[in-house]
């Protein structure tokens, strides 16, 4: 309907727009993209320090939520970082691929080809931001096969069973206080499945032993990378669909579809 209602004249000038919309605008925005992104993916990258190469640590105050009475220093060196980092930071380095993979001399013919680039890279973007704000979930014999209580120094105790997790801006970390069952009073044994945080009473078998959750307590600190990263996403997607809009607009004036 609204092709009809558009003369000669203005459809040449339609046409106009659109072009310097997809040679100008598209690239502008961009490059815009890159820049944003870069900067997020700098923010999951621990910085070396010294002649030698030697990674920094980083330290992060964790306490009980409502309880500043209740503290604890946790101190990260190297490599020693959540997965869900890595994989958010995967998916930024995915998306900014398919950003430079249309250079500046690039020339975007159809609006149909800048809405599949924008949903690729919106797809990415999604993806590496639903990592820091969806914590995985894990089976206590999962949590307790996975070495983490074996990265403290001192070491733990051995009925202590310890879990980091991201959510959202805040780095968690989960102790688990463990009681072994003896075989007389495992008759009522049930195993807990997968969750991101369980309750006392969860119950799990690993090494041949039985054994029962009986205190849970909850740490966690504000990292403020991991806020910036997650403001730049959400920035990165409103330019992503911004473009979007601005192209079905146009789209709007053919008629064809714009996928």
């Amino acid at each position: 309907m609204a092709a009809a209602m558009v003369s000669s004249a203005e459809r040449a000038v339609l046409e106009e727009e659109f072009k310097w919309l997809l040679q100008e605008e598209v690239h502008a925005v961009l490059k815009q993209l890159q820049d944003i992104l870069k900067e997020a993916s700098h923010r999951f990258a621990l910085p070396v320090g010294g002649s030698e190469g030697a990674a920094k640590q980083e330290s992060f105050v964790l306490s009980v939520a409502g309880m500043d009475q209740v503290k604890g220093v946790l101190t990260l060196q190297g490599d020693a970082l959540c997965q869900a980092i890595q994989d958010a930071r995967n998916h930024v380095n995915q998306a900014i691929y398919l950003l430079m993979n249309r250079d500046v001399n690039y020339h975007f013919k159809t609006g149909s080809e800048v809405l599949k680039l924008m949903d690729a890279v919106m797809l990415q973007l999604s993806r590496a931001r639903n990592r820091l704000t969806t914590p995985a979930t894990l089976t206590l014999p999962e949590i307790a096969s996975s070495g983490l209580t074996k990265m403290f120094s001192p070491a733990l105790p051995p009925d202590i069973l310890v879990n980091f997790y991201i959510n959202l801006n805040k780095l968690c970390l989960t102790l688990y206080q463990l009681h072994v069952l003896q075989p007389s009073t495992t008759k009522n044994f049930k195993p807990a499945g997968g969750s991101i945080l369980h309750n006392p009473g969860a119950m799990f078998e690993f090494g041949n032993q039985r054994y029962e959750v009986s205190h849970v307590h909850k740490m966690e600190c504000v990292v403020p990378w991991l806020n910036d990263a997650l403001v730049f996403f959400t920035v990165s997607l409103q330019l992503c669909q911004q473009l979007k809009d601005k192209i079905s607009v146009f789209s709007s004036y053919w008629n064809y579809k714009p996928h």
